[in-house]
């Protein structure tokens, strides 16, 4: 793959150099890696896989296609079969039961072999012609390049939920993008070697990245609306990112001691709590009675509550130095 080739592809020339030195010299196995979540996709996958070998064969012939079927009930399994024997380049992860999109790309990242990794969806609403865009972008030192769907193809009720969920993102991480959730997006291997993806934390893998400190920055790119099947994101996904959001927002704030997190909230409630002792202490020293009244009782309370907060964060404390991170998903096979 020379030069001539990047540019045919639509990148510009100027900018060929930067991802050959960039983003292609690093030393891994592979240029690319592309992983793509995949759930009951069947009619979609083989328009996909085209259209990605057809964005990455001018840019790059070292390239992989990981998708993850996070267990399908369709035909997803068999068609993923299928196109393997003609295409070596795929990779086919099949899961033994449906985990979600989080637990399926930290698969995808943990086996992806390329300098860079692009992720995407299977239903074709994001079209892989922008990987070129999406490369150039990130050779100008960024780590991190999300999609950003500037005319989304998508219901009303999605759309407007969505801009409250990346303002309210946005005001409670301090990283400023339009589109968190946007399924396009490239990351240097680096990055994807360090993310811990878990539970639904892939809404907040940019804030995560800048959290760790990495460089995170966007891109417009094209949006379709959906063209087979439905979407896979039920009404639960609100309350469950509503929930990973507060996680996002104390891993951000505390992220390698949660005693000072904890600490500080259970100081702060003993210190209340002992003030109000103090009271009730100097009214027996100057009276030499005492009756017990509400306000004593919530001294007490507040006392009780800072050891428990204090507590708490000593248990965490001992969590996180000796956890281990253990794969929790099943697989079946792969391909």
């Amino acid at each position: 793959m020379n030069d001539s080739d990047l540019v045919s592809a639509g990148l510009p020339a100027e900018s060929v150099q930067a991802i050959r030195s960039e983003l292609f010299g690093t030393g891994d196995p592979l240029d690319v890696s592309v992983v793509v979540p995949a759930y009951n996709e069947a009619e979609s996958l083989p328009e996909l896989l085209d259209r990605i070998q057809a964005s990455l064969t001018p840019i790059t012939e070292r390239f992989e296609v990981l998708v993850i079927d996070d267990g399908s009930t369709d035909s997803t399994r068999e068609v993923l079969a299928a196109y393997a024997q003609r295409h070596p380049w795929l990779v086919a992860v099949h899961f033994l039961r449906n985990y979600g999109k989080s637990p399926a790309l930290a698969v995808g990242f943990d086996r992806a072999r390329g300098s860079v990794v692009f992720t995407i969806d299977a239903d074709l609403q994001d079209d892989p012609a922008e990987f070129g865009p999406l490369l150039v972008k990130l050779a100008e030192g960024y780590d991190l390049v999300s999609g950003w769907k500037q005319e989304r193809k998508d219901p009303w009720i999605k759309n407007s939920t969505s801009k409250i969920f990346n303002a309210v993102t946005g005001l409670a991480s301090g990283l400023r993008l339009h589109d968190f959730n946007c399924g396009l997006k490239v990351y240097r291997s680096q990055v994807t070697a360090s993310l811990q993806v878990y539970g639904e934390m892939h809404r907040y893998l940019p804030v995560l990245a800048h959290v760790m400190g990495f460089r995170v920055a966007e891109l417009p790119v094209r949006h379709r609306a959906r063209q087979h099947g439905e979407t896979k994101f039920g009404r639960s996904r609100f309350l469950n990112g509503l929930l990973d959001l507060l996680t996002v927002i104390f891993l951000s704030r505390q992220q390698s001691s949660p005693l000072h997190f904890f600490g500080r909230v259970g100081l702060a409630f003993s210190a209340v709590g002992s003030l109000i002792m103090f009271y009730f202490l100097g009214v027996w020293l100057v009276e030499h009675a005492l009756r017990i009244r509400p306000l004593m009782l919530v001294g007490v309370a507040l006392l009780l509550v800072g050891v428990q907060f204090v507590s708490l964060g000593l248990i965490a404390e001992l969590f996180v130095a000796t956890r281990e991170d253990v794969s929790r998903y099943r697989i079946r096979d792969e391909i």
